[in-house]
């Protein structure tokens, strides 16, 4: 995926969220305006504390949809890397407001607790204001948390923990309509104290996850462990790769370095990064942009096979032909160390043709990296050096350890070309003479 890509679904993924952002901030706007035109109206403080908490919520939403339009600002060279931790910013806002409103109804219920209720009539108006209360904020929260999961948005996914607390909130509140009038109102201080505290703590944890990922922590080590090992599962990357991820607002950005043999071309190791890009791409949600870093291996282990016309270890003597040699040598090699890790048999010898491509499935099972060979035709060539085997000539009859030792040498030569031009391994077997 191009960078234009990432940036034309980020910023649909941006709008997404801007909309929601922008109906939930006039919905909450018209419910605290109700709730504090009722509540003056019939003398209900508790209607006109719970107008407050709303009005909280609604510089919180509101906080949170300009978080959003700034983070859907283009790039510009002041900020190449976009404006998306404005949204992150914005949550830290956001959840300091939630805090110091559920301070606020803290108070609000500490003083329910030792003050008795007046007598008053049944507030019918109140309690049908509260009911749309609880069932708007429920859709509010509902939608919020569909929407902040769909974009990753950390500033909606505060509001939505927010509004579902709103939701209890307000039937505190319709609770506490009733109990004053039954003139019960230890029992709605003491819910109005639980849910203060459920505020804090909700405000709280908004402010500390916007706190760190504002220092770029990371916050999710099994996603990155997830995406390593999809990028070591590529053929052609060797050793371990190294993955990081920060956020920026509700996208990531991830960075890779991943290591591969030093002979290889800079076409070929720029086709290896599109192939990681993808990979992580394909696997790693709101992703805003990815940077492959591709290093030489050093000193690697690699995987060597070498046709031998015989089982002789080191010893062994190299076949003259690649497809129709009887036995595989594999090999595990590095500047000091050789072992021997297992010998093959050509099960496909009695094929009549087509045996250099199965013989060559075989082998890229086994994320070969080198091909000690005395010929090579052009299909097994090609395919070999599309799947990142490098080939070297040995002459036909040398022993395995001839061959490894002119490699460390630097003297045996890499095939740089088809030794033939058709290769035999795919023309039909001949028929035995009687």
């Amino acid at each position: 995926m191009t960078g234009n890509a990432f940036e034309q679904k980020n910023k649909q993924a941006l709008q997404r969220g801007q909309r929601v952002a922008l109906a939930a901030t006039l919905a909450t706007l018209v419910l605290a305006l109700l709730k504090a035109l009722v509540g003056w109206h019939y003398q209900a403080p508790v209607l006109v504390a719970d107008a407050f908490h709303s009005g909280a919520d609604l510089l919180a939403i509101f906080a949170s949809y300009f978080g959003l339009w700034l983070a859907g600002k283009k790039k510009s060279v002041r900020f190449p890397y976009g404006l998306y931790k404005a949204e992150t910013l914005v949550t830290l806002l956001v959840g300091g407001l939630i805090v110091w409103a559920g301070v606020e109804l803290l108070g609000e219920g500490w003083h329910k607790l030792w003050v008795p209720a007046g007598a008053v009539g049944f507030p019918l108006l109140p309690l049908l204001v509260s009911a749309l209360s609880v069932v708007a904020s429920l859709f509010i929260a509902l939608k919020e948390r569909q929407v902040g999961l769909a974009i990753n948005s950390q500033s909606l996914l505060a509001n939505a923990g927010e509004s579902f607390l709103d939701v209890a909130t307000s039937a505190v509140v319709l609770c506490g309509l009733l109990l004053s009038y039954w003139r019960l109102p230890y029992v709605e201080g003491a819910v109005i104290l639980l849910i203060s505290l459920l505020v804090i703590k909700l405000g709280g944890g908004s402010c500390w996850t916007a706190f760190l990922l504002l220092l770029d922590a990371n916050l999710d080590p099994q996603l990155s462990r997830t995406l390593e090992q999809q990028v070591d599962a590529i053929y052609g990357v060797k050793g371990e790769s190294e993955v990081r991820i920060r956020q920026a607002g509700p996208f990531h950005m991830v960075e890779c370095v991943i290591y591969t043999r030093p002979t290889l071309s800079l076409f070929r190791a720029h086709e290896l990064a599109d192939r990681a890009e993808q990979a992580i791409a394909a696997h790693c949600p709101h992703v805003e942009s990815v940077f492959v870093h591709v290093e030489p291996l050093r000193d690697e282990l690699r995987s060597v096979i070498v046709p031998v016309a015989e089982i002789s270890g080191l010893q062994s003597r190299v076949h003259g032909h690649f497809g129709r040699a009887p036995y595989f040598l594999l090999l595990r090699l590095n500047e000091h160390e050789v072992e021997i890790e297992d010998f093959y048999f050509n099960e496909f010898l009695d094929e009549p043709k087509f045996i250099g491509l199965k013989v060559i499935k075989a082998i890229v099972a086994y994320r070969v990296d080198l091909l000690f060979t005395s010929s090579i035709g052009e299909i097994s060539f090609y395919m070999l050096r599309d799947n990142f085997v490098d080939i070297y000539a040995a002459e036909e009859e040398q022993t395995v350890q001839e061959v490894i030792d002119q490699f460390r040498a630097g003297s045996l030569q890499a095939i740089t070309q088809p030794t033939h031009s058709i290769d035999q391994s795919l023309v039909e077997k001949p028929l035995e003479q009687p």
